[in-house]
């Protein structure tokens, strides 16, 4: 039987379209503009249905040092994403601006067929844009949640908080759109994979649950990943967007370990049930499904092919398993160390980082 949250057949999300053969464009030549694939198909705007209860908190007064003291850090270290990122910097999409590793069938049979001259450099450029346009469309997905979490949250030193993370993820939408739009010339649609698991925190009417899937979750597996990028890029724009983004990040992870620390176990154990089932389906999802389906078939690749190949690349299966080193830490921090939790990460094969330090 389906868990409450089996996001793998979660209800209500529209399709996510790849885009149409007719709209992959050719391969950059120099000076060349190329216009962006169609986001998705559902037009300029989408709507979901949510429900979750508005908390009025008129005693303002601090009640938490460590949730009043992250406010202030915040409020020191904003940043302005027009002004603040050098965009006269040139980009060239098809270079190996992060290492060819990253693109997911390195390293297989796939990948050492391609044409290194023409093949090779349009592959870089579309895989940089589906990862790069999954980043933008999960800082959406944050904006709008933590958007959420202000009204839904009792406590005042948190809608505070939350208050400064609406502005940072709007940043981080902006930063992102904009080199997708004009260094990478290149959009891709949310992966609907992505999609389940966005739809089902926003529709969550529960505050802490929203806390979890985006702060612990979603904000951790992004932490790892541009961790990642920050330290392996070469290419001097994106490096400085993702570090320059990162510093909020962390910040936002810490908001939510130290709102959720200590709740779990006041929980029923119907209740804890559903934080359980929560994370490992969403883990799952997250590890299993971002398979880059939509860019094999762009390219004309064969998507089975590509797909087998990357389950059985070493360097996907690291890369994988390290984008959960935040998350396993950061689970454990907040007290959701259960029983079921440590054999479900121990099924995913990333228990181990439960020694890792989440802030390194």
């Amino acid at each position: 039987m389906a868990s409450t949250f089996d996001l793998r057949t979660a209800p209500g999300t529209p399709p996510s379209e790849p885009p149409r053969a007719d709209q992959v464009p050719a391969p950059r030549a120099s000076g060349t503009g190329l216009r962006p694939i169609a986001a998705n198909d559902v037009g300029p705007s989408d709507v979901i249905p949510v429900t979750f209860d508005a908390a009025y908190t008129w005693d303002v007064s601090p009640k938490r040092n460590d949730l009043r003291a992250l406010y202030e850090k915040s409020k020191l270290l904003q940043w302005n994403a027009a002004t603040d990122i050098d965009w006269s910097i040139d980009v060239d999409p098809e270079k190996e601006n992060v290492p060819d590793s990253f693109i997911p069938i390195y390293g297989t049979p796939m990948f050492d067929k391609l044409d290194k001259k023409r093949e090779l450099p349009n592959l870089r450029r579309h895989s940089s844009a589906y990862m790069l346009s999954n980043f933008l469309h999960g800082e959406q997905g944050a904006l709008f949640a933590t958007s959420q979490l202000v009204l839904a949250v009792p406590s005042a030193d948190a809608k505070l908080y939350a208050s400064t993370q609406v502005i940072d993820e709007a940043r981080h939408v902006e930063a992102y759109d904009r080199y997708l739009r004009e260094k990478i010339e290149l959009v891709y649609p949310i992966s609907p994979h992505l999609r389940m698991l966005l739809d089902e925190i926003l529709r969550e009417s529960r505050w802490d649950m929203k806390y979890l899937g985006m702060q612990i979750l979603v904000e951790g597996l992004a932490l790892a990943s541009f961790g990642m990028i920050s330290q392996t890029a070469d290419e001097p724009l994106i490096k400085q967007i993702v570090t320059m983004i990162m510093r909020d990040e962390a910040r936002h992870v810490a908001f939510g370990v130290l709102s959720l620390r200590g709740l779990y176990a006041e929980l029923s154990s119907s209740e804890l049930r559903d934080r359980e089932d929560f994370v490992l389906e969403a883990s799952r999802l997250m590890r299993d499904r971002l398979m880059a389906q939509e860019v094999w078939e762009n390219l004309g690749m064969p998507v089975k092919e590509c797909m087998e190949a990357m389950n059985h690349s070493p360097t996907m299966i690291l890369f994988r398993s390290l984008l959960f080193s935040k998350i396993v830490p950061n689970t454990k921090r907040i007290g959701l160390w259960t029983p079921r939790i440590q054999q479900g990460f121990a099924d995913l094969g990333v228990l181990h980082y439960e020694h890792c330090d989440p802030d390194a």
